[in-house]
């Protein structure tokens, strides 16, 4: 069961999310929260598996929040889901930086909202489908240029690869596909990632990723 805790100060917002999250059996609520403080608590004390966190709540707001959460070792389980009603301005990068796993902007489908909180729980994917992997990588590199990291000589020429694909949004499904590995084989490649950059999940790969310059706006699709 994939535990969820709803941090919004509108409670018609949670209630809705509430009402989509608690139609699916393997999901549940386990509590809510109307501004960051209250966020950062309830996580302490209730541990959940995923926070749909408001990016805009008085106090201490949704990035804050993330941060704090982020910075607590007691709570490197839990990941952060973002939600805002804007995803064309710096809140996309600034959720990656506090920490976030994931993005989603209010307006999203309620199949886009559940897909969020279970890739987010299995750590397997950053964000939904509505905020585009370029616009991602426009934000991350946004006013300067690439900053050489050292944590990058440890990884092997794979490991290298695996990062590009994983700062590109591929799930592990699609990185072993894309290299023609085995899924167990491409999970375990991102985890020695994670494991030689020290990285929390998913979303600290992808800011290291563009802003050490391994990897540029679209060069995917190029």
């Amino acid at each position: 069961m994939i535990r969820v805790l709803l941090a919004d100060d509108h409670w018609l917002v949670r209630a809705g999310f509430r009402s989509v999250i608690e139609g699916e059996d393997d999901l549940e609520v386990v509590g809510e929260a109307g501004d960051g403080h209250a966020a950062v608590s309830a996580c302490r004390e209730l541990r959940p598996d995923v926070v749909l966190m408001d990016i805009r709540m008085p106090g201490m707001d949704g990035l804050e929040a993330a941060r704090a959460i982020a910075g607590d070792e007691r709570l490197a389980s839990v990941k952060v889901v973002i939600l805002t009603t804007f995803d064309l301005d710096d809140y996309v990068y600034g959720a990656l930086r506090a920490g976030a796993t994931g993005f989603l902007v209010k307006d999203s489908e309620p199949e886009e909202l559940l897909r969020a909180v279970r890739v987010a729980a299995a750590g397997d994917a950053l964000i939904s489908p509505s905020v585009t992997r370029r616009l991602i990588a426009e934000f991350a590199i946004r006013g300067k240029g690439p900053e050489p990291d050292g944590r990058l000589d440890a990884l092997t020429d794979r490991e290298r690869e695996v990062m590009r694909l994983v700062a590109a949004g591929l799930t592990n499904d699609e990185i072993a596909a894309r290299l023609v590995l085995s899924r167990s084989t491409a999970k375990t490649h991102v985890s020695r990632v994670m494991t030689k950059l020290g990285a929390r999940d998913r979303s600290q790969v992808v800011v290291v990723a563009y802003e050490s310059g391994l990897v540029s706006p679209g060069w995917l699709a190029e």
